[in-house]
């Protein structure tokens, strides 16, 4: 989290912070009225085991996937998030990406960088970005922000969700396989959880192509990430570029030093101004509920 919201919360409230065996002092823990957490974090069940007072789970995000929600309707636990302040810092990542994927821009810098240029070694050609059939898988707040950003570099956009969306101009594919069939780069933007675990799979990827590429922003789980790994080997898949893992921070070992990945620490909210919103956001949520407002 952000020093703000860090310090913002020692001011308002007295802050229980877990011990070194990932659990809350028992001292504290029956005191505990609130959490406040990541999405990727949420709240770990042996942890909310501790918490018999517990009234609401702040979420410094908008992932919900790491966060029981059957429990929480149980338990009468109110669930808040952070929407709207993030997606465009999202979405600008995620363009970043497919443009760097596409024009090689990590390896031309390194290249720069390791004198490459100034000895004349070779540099291979980067393939053009614009003109692509661009799908979205996903299209929710930042998928619909994807697309638009995409719209204007895109010969079309396409997109897959659960159901199909009204009022938007962009075509619908019935599947993530028929997605992937119909594009050239493919957006990650679902949300995670179970139902979406290995939605991108196998499968997918190969419809995808060995010129196509995948940009995923979400989850890390949403993508098989050692069918994703084989396809990059055996050259079925063009690219990846990725803010987000299965087991994060660990990264598998075989993507480390592919020049056709770009990896990113699961930083697409990491703006001053968009962790600033998150953070205000996390604080007028806890003030409502102790407020008793909505």
């Amino acid at each position: 989290m952000s020093a703000d919201l860090e310090a913002a919360l020692e001011e308002a409230y007295t802050v229980c912070r877990l011990g070194a065996d990932g659990l809350p002092p028992p001292a504290l823990a029956s005191r505990v009225r609130a959490v406040v957490t990541g999405g990727g974090k949420g709240l770990p069940a042996a942890v909310w085991d501790q918490l018999p007072a517990l009234e609401i789970i702040a979420v410094n995000g908008v992932g919900l996937d790491a966060v029981d929600l059957d429990r929480a309707k149980a338990s009468n636990v109110n669930v808040a998030i952070t929407p709207g302040v993030l997606t465009a810092d999202v979405a600008d990542l995620a363009i970043g990406l497919w443009l760097s994927l596409s024009r090689r821009m990590m390896v031309a810098d390194a290249y720069v960088r390791g004198r490459g240029w100034a000895s004349g070694a070779p540099l291979a050609l980067s393939r053009t970005a614009s003109g692509r059939a661009v799908g979205v898988l996903g299209l929710g707040e930042i998928g619909l922000a994807i697309a638009a950003r995409a719209t204007p570099f895109a010969r079309e956009v396409i997109y897959h969700s659960r159901r199909p969306r009204s009022g938007v101009p962009y075509a619908y594919a019935e599947s993530p396989l028929e997605l992937a069939r119909r594009s050239q780069v493919l957006f990650v933007a679902t949300s995670g959880g179970a139902e979406t675990r290995n939605l991108v799979d196998a499968a997918v990827l190969d419809a995808l192509g060995p010129e196509g590429l995948l940009i995923n922003v979400s989850r890390g789980t949403v993508v098989d990430e050692a069918a994703l790994v084989t396809a990059l080997e055996e050259g079925r898949l063009g690219g990846a570029g990725l803010d987000v893992f299965a087991h994060e921070p660990d990264v598998p070992t075989a993507l480390l030093g592919r020049e056709d990945v770009v990896l990113q620490p699961h930083r697409g909210s990491a703006t001053v101004e968009g962790r600033s919103e998150m953070a205000r956001l996390v604080l007028e949520n806890l003030a409502a509920h102790f407020a008793a407002r909505p």
